[in-house]
């Protein structure tokens, strides 16, 4: 399967809970414009017209452009908060349990980077209430990768004295994917996940079933 199919699959996965067809396709349309020309320079038209739409048939499944963002971030971070939470819940030691974490969430925001884009870097164009929402959904997402780094650091498998700012820095390091990630790259994105998970494991020290070189965190509250 070639890289424009691997693509369009990804997408048809990721907003196959939006109904009915036409709000799906303007959905899909909106994250293809707001990746390519940023979220103020798109125009409701802009997307109407990729969805194969009338902008006045637009109206009718969502009221504003702004709306539309704030269906495709909900999504998005949703499926982050998803992640992290079957890591974080997942059978295993914290080594394990960080490994999964990060080759997941690097891993999707290669595989799904236009939407990433779009979640990760027009968040400020939402409403202050839709903005609330969604970065409740963002501190529920670093809560639970912070329980699994505390967790290494606390049995001593990571060498992590500020828990807070580790979370901060493996997170940033995933998102950052969808920056640079291109479907005609070197990389597959379950290579980039792999990479990743590596990269991060390293970055703590990690001693699975023995405690890491250095004074493990103890502050949990952060």
């Amino acid at each position: 399967m070639g890289a424009a199919a691997e693509r369009a699959k990804a997408e048809n996965e990721e907003w196959a809970g939006v109904t009915p067809d036409a709000a799906r396709r303007l959905v899909s349309a909106a994250v293809e414009a707001f990746a390519e020309r940023g979220y103020h320079a798109t125009t409701t038209r802009d997307i109407a017209g990729r969805a194969g739409m009338s902008p006045a048939a637009l109206y009718i499944h969502y009221k504003t452009k702004e709306e539309l963002l704030y269906r495709i971030s909900g999504i998005g971070h949703e499926k982050a908060l998803r992640i992290m939470g079957a890591a974080a819940e997942a059978a295993g030691g914290p080594t394990e349990r960080l490994a999964d974490a990060v080759r997941t969430f690097a891993r999707w925001h290669a595989e799904h980077h236009t939407t990433a884009r779009v979640i990760q870097y027009e968040l400020q164009a939402l409403s202050t209430e839709h903005y609330a929402e969604i970065t409740d959904l963002r501190r529920r997402t670093d809560r639970l990768l912070r329980g699994i780094i505390q967790d290494g650091a606390d049995s001593g498998e990571f060498r992590a004295d500020d828990v807070p700012g580790t979370t901060l820095a493996v997170l940033s390091l995933c998102v950052d994917v969808a920056r640079w990630f291109t479907a005609d790259g070197p990389r597959t994105p379950d290579e980039v996940g792999a990479l990743y998970a590596d990269l991060v494991l390293r970055m703590v020290g990690a001693q699975p079933g023995g405690p890491a070189t250095g004074k493990p965190a103890t502050d949990k509250n952060g």
